[in-house]
């Protein structure tokens, strides 16, 4: 079976969509399509093709379209239609309305399916459910684009720190010289207080802080007088509604910490986890090969119970610093889980990848890109489900009014598949003239009183507390207000299970040294 081209066109001849899929003349395939409409009476009632000298046209009604298969008239007819049922699943996939204007508007979107379901004139072996998949796959070029972007904020935050130093450093030793020391210590004073407004002001403006969409903090917040929310010392009572209250989870918080200190990792500890991303920022890689295992989790639970969406979409990436190291190919194995769809790069042999679980390129002689900044990518899978069981973490909500108040008891239950790490479960609540009154929790809580969220933070999850409660009482309020609840968290194991067993070199030697990294994190994680 060939087939020449697929279109959707309407009853007077126009094509909406169309795909050539062999080497054809422009004009050939114009021809063959405006000679269509001419010929579907000739096909007979009892039947959705028309055959001519050279061609034969398949076609389906979708509404006032057509959608139209052209092929040779040695292809099987049994084939064709399959194909042709392929495609009309795909048409309402992507287009809003089954008309002129629905279909011109998805008419990109509508040529890159066909092409996932036709390559080079022959059917691809694919599900509807896959088409879509290979169709949203991320750009490697945009997280590119990105990352230069984030780098280069950084520099400019690096210039303005230093110097706003340089400044200050000239205008107290000027004053000093200048008045002596009382007022060399007045005019320092003055200097320390605007410096300290301009370091808010910096951190405010721009939109480049911590919530710009690339991952990074506001270095100049060190610097400012603004509150932080950080939680007092055991000496001093925390007044209502400010800070870090912590509740049981307070020691098991220290131990951890410290845990993690032993083992090498960097503590920032001015900084409270409950605040930091769910995505964990990744340190540079030391190691000539850095290979990174990541999942994102995109989740909406209904708050009766039950999932509206679960969907996690995963890459693997590699990293190399120097040409010398990228003559090579990676072994990897997976968890066998028949819900993971993987997909490898174009580049990648994939006959190598199905047969033995090795990446490596098609050309051998071919060296990995290196010294790029984010690595480039090598695999990537998704997994989707409306199975409840999968859920790593589950969150109840119970708002209750009695009198003038509302108590509302919350609960979490985490699977015992993962240990989830800078857990934050961000509760919406009406305005309020101050903190709500927390009565019990497990782990820490801190308000936001701009946005009227109250956070609720465990910095581990393990078998030792794979559930938790938390109540408190607000005033009286629709039980509607505290959603959607926000979830975000980490965890070191992945839904595919992935794992880089070994890195292979191409030319010979002892196998290089590498890196491996594996994160989940969440994108979008609420209870609607």
């Amino acid at each position: 079976m060939v087939v020449l081209a697929a279109s959707i066109i309407s009853k007077s001849g126009k094509a909406l969509v169309s795909r050539q899929f062999v080497d054809m003349s422009r004009i050939r395939i114009e021809g063959l399509l405006a000679a269509f409409p001419k010929l579907i009476g000739t096909g007979g009632k009892q039947h959705t093709y028309v055959e001519t000298e050279n061609v034969r046209y398949v076609y389906q009604p979708i509404e006032a379209l057509y959608l139209l298969v052209v092929t040779n008239k040695q292809s099987n007819i049994l084939e064709d239609l399959e194909t042709l049922r392929m495609l009309s699943k795909l048409v309402p996939e992507y287009a809003y309305s089954l008309d002129e204007e629905g279909i011109g508007k998805a008419a990109f979107d509508l040529i890159f399916a066909f092409d996932e379901v036709i390559s080079l004139g022959h059917k691809e072996n694919v599900t509807v459910a896959q088409v879509k998949q290979y169709c949203e796959m991320e750009s490697h070029e945009e997280k590119l684009h990105k990352l230069v972007i984030a780098s280069k904020i950084n520099e400019t935050k690096d210039v303005m720190k230093r110097k706003a130093s340089e400044i200050e450093k000239s205008k107290i030793e000027k004053n000093r010289g200048d008045k002596g020391g009382y007022m060399s210590s007045m005019g320092s004073g003055r200097i320390e207080s605007s410096f300290s407004e301009m370091s808010i002001s910096s951190s405010n403006s721009g939109g480049f802080g911590s919530g710009s969409g690339f991952g990074l903090t506001t270095d100049m917040d060190s610097y400012s007088n603004k509150p932080k929310g950080r939680a007092p010392t055991a000496a001093s009572a925390p007044p209502k509604g400010t800070g870090m209250k912590l509740g049981k989870g307070g020691q098991k918080t220290h131990q951890f910490l410290e845990s993690l200190k032993a083992e090498g990792e960097v503590i920032v500890e001015d900084v409270p986890p409950t605040l930091s991303k769910s995505k964990a920022a990744t340190p540079p890689p030391t190691d000539p090969i850095t290979l990174t295992v990541e999942e994102k989790l995109n989740v909406a639970l209904k708050r009766d119970g039950g999932l509206s969406n679960f969907d996690v979409q995963g890459t693997l990436s590699l990293q190399i610093l120097e040409e010398k190291d990228a003559f090579i190919q990676v072994q990897v194995e997976s968890g066998g889980n028949p819900n993971v769809l993987f997909k490898t790069h174009p580049n990648i042999n994939k006959e190598l990848f199905s047969n033995e679980n090795i990446l490596g390129l098609k050309d051998p002689n071919r060296p990995f890109p290196s010294g790029q900044g984010d690595g480039v990518g090598l695999l990537k899978w998704r997994m989707q489900s409306m199975d409840e069981s999968v859920v790593p973490l589950t969150i109840n909500c119970w708002p209750s009014i009695s009198g003038g108040d509302t108590y509302v008891s919350m609960e979490y239950e985490a699977s015992p598949m993962f240990d989830l790490q800078n857990v934050v479960i961000s509760v919406a609540l009406p305005p309020l003239r101050e903190a709500p009154n927390v009565t019990q929790i497990e782990g820490e809580w801190r308000y936001d009183s701009r946005n009227s969220i109250l956070e609720w933070s465990i910095v581990l999850i393990d078998n030792s507390n794979r559930s938790g409660a938390m109540e408190f009482v607000v005033p009286a309020a629709d039980p509607s207000s505290f959603f959607p609840i926000s979830v975000r968290f980490t965890a070191t194991k992945t839904f595919s299970d992935l794992k880089v067993v070994n890195v292979l070199p191409l030319k010979g030697g002892a196998p290089p040294k590498f890196t491996q990294r594996i994160q989940l994190y969440t994108e979008n994680y609420q209870v609607v």
